[in-house]
Formats: structure tokens, sequence, C-alpha cells
């Protein structure tokens, strides 16, 4: 009998679990919100997570409250959010390295990426070839036969070891047979400074700031890393029509949630970001910046980054780079 009842209350409390994350959804979020940001204040996911956030906050009446833990690749953010509560008050803002690459990067982390909640990825940045402005080559094509003719002559910049910049360029030397010098920066910042002064040749990095060096003359876009002509600069020819077959790249901004985040949650926030993505007012936001919409279901998310993290994880193997 009372085995019967123990196991009557137990069958009880399990139905009654969806029920109380459904409660919870419904009056979710009563009090501010956190969204850790993985970088300093000023970078592209910054930027990306302000304009969801006031819109999230102007959606739910309450604060969005935005906080910069940048360093280690992500690491540290991703270790703070990861420890959180499950219950929603604490998200992460990320570019892809912590939730895809850096379990290939980093000997020790002290969270497991693929247990993060994915929520929805907010944008995506094209990535493209840029380089310095006297830089001899003036086509892809032509910058593909001048690294092949130098190699180990040419010197590239990234935002640092393991960051999308640097495995774009090691994806590139794979599939060109090229080989190129690595100089890893602290973020794009000073990478950008010595590509103005001449110090290094190229970069590749995300179209939102290259295009305005670009437009100003200061630096070259010579191809973009995408499947298709980006419509703002429909000159530029994608590297895959300049003979790299499957050249892709690009970078994305994403949100994820603390292990274990009740999915009620995780769908509310998820239905809001995908209804904001739509509005008018966003969209010319985007065409501004040179974002690309991203939205989807979390279960999209959660595929795509594990695609991302198989690809990414092979060009890190295949270039030798070793865990830190």
């Amino acid at each position: 009998m009372l085995k019967r009842l123990f196991w009557l209350v137990a069958a009880g409390s399990l139905l009654a679990l969806p029920v109380a994350a459904q409660d919870l959804a419904a009056s979710y979020p009563s009090r501010p919100v956190r969204i850790i940001v993985t970088v300093p204040a000023g970078g592209g996911v910054d930027t990306v997570t302000r304009i969801f956030a006031d819109r999230l906050q102007r959606r739910f009446g309450q604060p969005f409250v935005i906080e910069n833990q940048g360093g280690a690749g992500g690491n540290v953010a991703a270790s703070t959010v990861y420890a959180a509560a499950p219950d929603g008050y604490t998200l992460m803002a990320s570019q892809p390295a912590p939730i895809t690459t850096n379990i290939a990067l980093y000997r020790r982390l002290s969270f497991d990426p693929a247990k993060f909640e994915p929520v929805v990825i907010m944008s995506r940045y094209p990535n493209v070839l840029l380089v310095r402005k006297d830089f001899p080559a003036k086509s892809a094509q032509e910058f593909i036969a001048y690294a092949k003719a130098n190699p180990g002559k040419l010197n590239y910049g990234s935002q640092g070891i393991g960051t999308t910049s640097h495995l774009t360029a090691e994806l590139f030397m794979t599939l060109t047979g090229t080989k190129m010098v690595h100089v890893p920066y602290k973020g794009t910042a000073p990478a950008l400074t010595d590509l103005l002064g001449g110090q290094i040749d190229l970069i590749f990095m995300e179209l939102s700031q290259a295009a305005k060096m670009h437009q100003a003359g200061t630096a070259r876009i010579l191809a973009v890393a995408t499947d298709k002509r980006v419509d703002t600069l429909p000159e530029i020819p994608t590297m895959i029509e300049a003979g790299v077959p499957d050249f892709v790249s690009d970078t994305w901004n994403a949100i994820s949630a603390p292990p274990k985040t009740p999915a009620p949650i995780i769908n509310k926030l998820n239905q809001a970001v995908n209804a904001i993505i739509t509005t008018p007012e966003i969209k010319k936001q985007f065409e501004d910046l040179d974002l690309l919409p991203a939205g989807g279901s979390p279960a999209d998310m959660a595929k795509f980054v594990k695609e991302e993290t198989q690809r990414w994880t092979e060009v890190i193997k295949r270039a030798g780079i070793q865990p830190e």
C-alpha cells in the first residue's frame, strides 16, 4: 500500500512539472533579464544584442540588461551563464566560438558547450576577403595566383587564434593549397589598424566593417565568402566564383540559455525574437549594418550549431591548431 502511494505521489509530481513550467512561462519575465555578452562593448555581437534587448524590453515591459564579459574567446561569459539558474533570467549572447569551436581549441572548459539550451540565432554577417589598399592583386583570381606564387610571404591578420577570421583563412589555404603567415590580434580593431598601416596584407572579416573601408578607399574587398553575391556589393564576386569551391564562411550571433532552462521559456523568447526580426524597423537597421536576418526555431539552431562545430573542428584539426 505504501509503495503504491509512493508511486502515485511520484507520478503526480512528474505530471506537475510541465504545468509548473507553463505557468512560469506565462508570467515570464516578471523581473529584469540579464544578457551576458561574450565580447567587450562595441563589437558586432554587442551591437546586435543591444538592438534585440531594446525590442524585447518594449515587448515584455521588463528591462533586458546587457552585461559584457569578454575574454578567452567567449569562455568567461559562457562559464557565468552555464552556472546560472535555469530560469530564463540569465541569457548568453555570443559569437560562434564558445558554443562551437572552443571545445577543440581549449584543453579545459568549465562548461559543456553542447548542454547550453539553444534559443535563436539573431543575425549573420557575411565574411569577406579584405586587403590593404595598395595590394598588388586587383581581383580575387589575381589574389589566389599571387598567394600561390609567394608561399609564406603574405601576412594575414585575425581577431585571435581560433576566431572565425583565423579559421576562414585556414580554410582558404586548405582549399587553394596556399601558405600564408598568421598574425593574431586581440580583436578586430588592432588588426585593422595594422592593415591600414600596411603591416599586414589581408584579413578575412565580417562585411559590415569592411564595407565602410572599401567604400572609403582605405582598403579593398576582393571577394565575399557567401554562396551568392551580396546585394549591397553586387560588383564583388563570391570566392566560389573566383574558383574556390565550397568556400562559405560567415559570422553569426546567437542567444543561448543555461542547461535545463524550461522549454516554454525558451520558446517564448524564440517567438519574440522571430517576431522582432520581421518588423520593418529591424529590417532597415539590418540593411544599414550589412547584416542578414536569421531566426528559426530552437531546433534549427541546435542543428546548425552541431553542423558548424563539426565543420570548423575539421578545419582546426587539418590546420594542426593545438588547444591552449
